[in-house]
């Protein structure tokens, strides 16, 4: 329970109906299963799983009632030294009505009962026949002979002392398929994580429906939902249950027991990420303690939990940007590509202009920007000879790169054009009185903004517009010259990161139907990423290597997803760093690596400050106008003292 991270299970026991001592003995058994075992601080089990879900007219039986109460009380003392917030379900009499209730309990006491809401009686349900729905008004106090009377009714928190940001509401199987689910409220109410206690029979097609609601429910109200089914111990006479446990956050699944299998799920819901995630979303009003805003309407029991730390099981993606499944990424790739497309080809439209000028270098973004314009042209109908690249070779330039970068022009059909730096620089370099010899910031900034005078310049002559070519990462870190790279009249990779650049470049590869176009960008794929402002090594490879300098970008964006997508901690970033990269960079790496991505983000916010207009293709973008005002003047300090003390 630290980091924002609690361990939850969803749990379903085996059942006999109506037999209530095995029933609690297997629920105890679960529990301590969850809890000893797997380190579960929130456990779930099924809808009335005390006496058995398809008990029927047994439910007006005084002798089956007597029992689950005493069947609560034995399992409330038999898992009274277990840290853990629970949850099983039971029927229970209150004023002569009979309601099917989520009891949930820690230390020995039932904290609160909460009845079912919306109770069925169609098709195969007949619940109506021996339950009373719980309305708005079914609220009050039970008397169970502790030392305080327990709450009873639908508007129920129950808040962890000792995480803040654990707060736990609870509904019942078919509240869930209403129209208005309970957990609407609740969510409003303050609840980052909803428990459901259910008994879904198996039909054909239920189970996929049911994982929808489940993840869509926990993405509408960004919190995490642990949900736990019946098994097939109820099945009986017309119906068969098969038990399907799922846990999810914020439209994620994050575990899940199939239908048939084990009965089980165990993982970590991230509620500070949840809470993090509903005070950045201004839509997403929370009334802690009241849905209404005023704290009246519901009523917050509290619990305590030790704070020992999580050991994390779930996945946890080492490329966020990147999806791991094949064709999930081409159809990701076809996505950003026709969004950066579409964004240029609007431009290119309201500004009139008739040309695209393009510094292309044989890299990777350059080559990016290339195809992208190539595509926004043919969207307008625009011949591609009006889109002019321009090759700069100066004082890094290989063969290998200025090749490519020719090459794909012209089996782009794109108009090439060559202007040498050298001489132009070395003039420059004599009005400063630069020492050529020396290779400092001077020697190669002095380059990349030759290059982008040289294509502003052909732009004007052109009417034409200049299309950036950096990436995101590379805005993330500062790694562009200012008034450089750093400036166009358009940056079509402004929303791209660099591990996704990649992917979208072998993706018109794979697909272009073009032998000569992808086997040039292939071999761009191969090619080391370099800005080449430094000479070559004598056999004419590239000499200056960018992840050399600034560090892997593969940790980078897993920093960069992380910082700004899931607002989380420099601690917390190491330590998902850790779990999801540990395998390919040891924490030491990771940690210096984590302290540059720091240092450079806030130092180099004045470059961000100031970007040209740019599509934004993901849900992490670093536009001034977007998605990050961040002052540029804003100090490190903090982030980079919590790093200092892991």
């Amino acid at each position: 329970m630290r980091d924002g991270f609690v361990k939850v299970a969803a749990r379903t026991p085996e059942v006999r109906v109506a037999d209530v001592d095995f029933n609690v003995d297997r629920c105890v058994d679960v529990t301590r299963e969850a809890v000893e075992r797997d380190g579960a601080k929130l456990v779930v089990l099924p809808e009335l799983c005390i006496t058995g879900y398809t008990c029927e007219d047994l439910f007006w039986q005084d002798a089956l009632l007597d029992a689950a109460q005493q069947g609560l009380f034995d399992y409330a003392e038999r898992t009274a030294d277990l840290d853990a917030l629970l949850f099983v379900g039971v029927p229970w009499r209150v004023n002569g009505k009979l309601y099917n209730c989520a009891a949930a309990l820690c230390a020995g006491e039932v904290l609160a009962l909460v009845p079912k809401t919306h109770v069925p009686n169609y098709n195969e349900f007949y619940e109506l026949r021996h339950f009373t729905p719980a309305t708005p008004g079914t609220y009050g106090f039970v008397d169970l002979s502790q030392e305080e009377p327990v709450p009873f009714g639908t508007n129920i928190l129950l808040g962890c002392t000792s995480m803040p940001d654990l707060v736990v509401a609870a509904e019942v199987c078919e509240d869930l398929w209403a129209p208005n689910p309970p957990s609407i409220a609740h969510a409003l109410a303050g609840a980052t994580v909803i428990v459901n206690l259910s008994a879904s029979n198996a039909i054909v097609g239920k189970a996929a429906y049911r994982r929808s609601l489940v993840t869509g429910q926990s993405a509408r109200l960004v919190c995490g939902y642990v949900y736990t089914s019946a098994g097939w111990g109820e099945s009986t006479t017309d119906v068969v249950f098969a038990g399907h446990d799922m846990i999810a956050e914020n439209g994620t699944l994050l575990a899940e027991s199939a239908p048939f299998g084990p009965g089980n799920a165990t993982t970590e819901i991230d509620v500070a990420a949840i809470q993090g995630e509903r005070m950045r979303m201004s839509t997403f009003r929370t009334a802690r303690g009241g849905a209404d805003g005023t704290g009246s309407d519901y009523y917050e029991a509290e619990f305590t939990l030790g704070r020992e730390e999580v050991q994390l099981t779930r996945h946890v993606d080492p490329h966020p940007f990147v999806p791991a499944d094949g064709a999930e990424r081409d159809a990701r790739c076809e996505d950003v590509f026709t969004i950066q497309a579409w964004g240029l080809a609007k431009r290119l439209e309201h500004t009139h202009c008739t040309s695209a000028v393009i510094g292309v270098s044989g890299g990777l973004d350059s080559t990016l920007a290339l195809l992208v314009t190539v595509r926004a042209f043919d969207l307008l109908g625009l011949d591609r000879q009006g889109i002019i690249a321009v090759t700069m070779p100066g004082f890094g330039t290989t063969e290998r790169t200025h090749g490519n970068a020719t090459t794909l022009s012209d089996a782009l059909g794109v108009q090439l054009r060559e202007v040498n730096i050298a001489a132009a620089v070395r003039q420059h370099f004599a009005d400063i009185g630069h020492d050529e010899n020396v290779h400092d910031v001077t020697y190669e900034n002095s380059q990349a903004r030759e290059r982008t005078q040289i294509i502003m310049d052909i732009a004007n002559q052109e009417n034409g517009m200049v299309i950036g070519t950096g990436d995101l990462s590379e805005l993330a870190l500062g790694w562009a010259t200012y008034n450089g790279d750093h400036m166009s009249m358009y940056g079509v990779n402004g929303g791209v990161p660099k591990t996704l650049v990649r992917h979208l470049v072998r993706y018109v590869a794979d697909t272009c139907g073009n032998e000569a176009e992808a086997d040039i960008l292939y071999d761009v794929l191969d090619t080391p990423v370099s800005p080449e402002l430094l000479p070559a090594n004598d056999d004419g490879t590239i000499a200056q290597q960018t992840e050399d300098l600034v560090g892997p970008y593969e940790l980078h964006d897993f920093f960069l997803y992380q910082v700004l997508r899931r607002g989380a901690t420099p601690r917390k970033v190491y330590r998902l760093a850790v779990h999801a990269l540990g395998d390919t960079y040891d924490e030491a790496t990771i940690l210096s690596w984590l302290k540059v991505f720091y240092r450079r983000f806030f130092n180099q916010q004045f470059k961000r400050s100031c970007l040209p207009d740019g599509p934004k293709v993901g849900s992490v973008a670093v536009s001034p106008r977007g998605d990050l005002r961040m002052p540029s003047d804003a100090v490190s300090r903090l982030w980079l003292k919590e790093l200092e003390e892991l």
